[in-house]
This record gives structure tokens, C-alpha cells and sequence, in this order.
């Protein structure tokens, strides 16, 4: 099973403006990959779904979590937490999750995780990119 750490501005993405990003969902819920959260990955998950520009309730989001992501996802412990390797270290999470779940990538927008271009043999693409792999 192919196992994916999605950013949370990817993740976002793609369940609330399903758009561009659509096919994440989709792929997570047929089966085609996983994505793996961590504790810290899954609570900024959370935390940034409450933001008030996505005028979400608490039913919304909990209903969001629980119909659209919980089913579908793994929660891995992190074993060894990554510090200081991306330039913002509030992507170092995104690291210590994939390295912990031996993760096949992470897919990300963010320009501080995608300069590193891998981390541990694990490729740091965007979405784009990683719909194009042949998996």
C-alpha cells in the first residue's frame, strides 16, 4: 500500500475545495493510497479547519474528520522527532511522520518542504507531481 503524508494546506485543499485537488480524496477512499498522520500533523489538521475563513462548525468539521479522513487514514507514533531541517520548522512534523511511517512521499505546496526534494529517500513532491508517478 502506497503510504502519503499530505501537508496540511494540500489536505485542506482537497476536502474543502475539491476543485484542482479532488482527485485526492478520491484516491485516498478507493483505495489507490493512504495518507498517514501523526499526533502533531493530525492536531494542525484540526486546528486549521477551525480557522474562521472556512466558517466551518464543529459539526462540520467533526463530520469532516469522521466520514472523510479517520476511515481512510493511519495515525503513526512518532519514534524520532525531526528538528531544524526545514528552513520553517513548523514542517519539521511532516518530516518525523513520514520518516516514522516510512512513508513513499510527502506531497506538498509548501516552497520550504519542496526545496528539500527528499528527505531520507523519502521524495517531497507536489500534488501534481505525484499524480503523475506511475504508482
Amino acid at each position: 500500500m502506497i503510504r502519503v503524508v499530505l501537508d496540511t494546506n494540500v489536505l485542506v485543499s482537497a476536502l474543502l475545495f475539491s476543485g484542482e485537488l479532488g482527485w485526492i480524496v478520491e484516491g485516498w477512499k478507493s483505495g489507490a493510497f493512504v495518507p498517514v498522520f501523526s499526533r502533531e500533523t493530525f492536531d494542525e489538521f484540526r486546528r486549521v479547519l477551525s480557522y474562521p475563513k472556512f466558517s466551518l462548525t464543529i459539526q462540520e468539521i467533526a463530520a469532516l474528520i469522521e466520514d472523510e479522513v479517520l476511515p481512510f487514514c493511519e495515525v503513526v507514533e512518532i519514534g524520532e522527532a525531526i528538528l531544524s531541517v526545514c528552513r520553517d520548522p513548523a514542517d519539521d512534523p511532516f518530516l518525523s511522520c513520514a520518516v516514522a511511517a516510512s512513508a513513499d512521499c510527502i506531497i506538498s505546496g509548501d516552497k520550504d518542504l519542496l526545496t528539500l526534494g527528499s528527505f531520507r529517500n523519502i521524495p517531497i513532491m507536489t500534488a501534481a507531481a505525484f499524480r503523475q508517478r506511475d504508482l
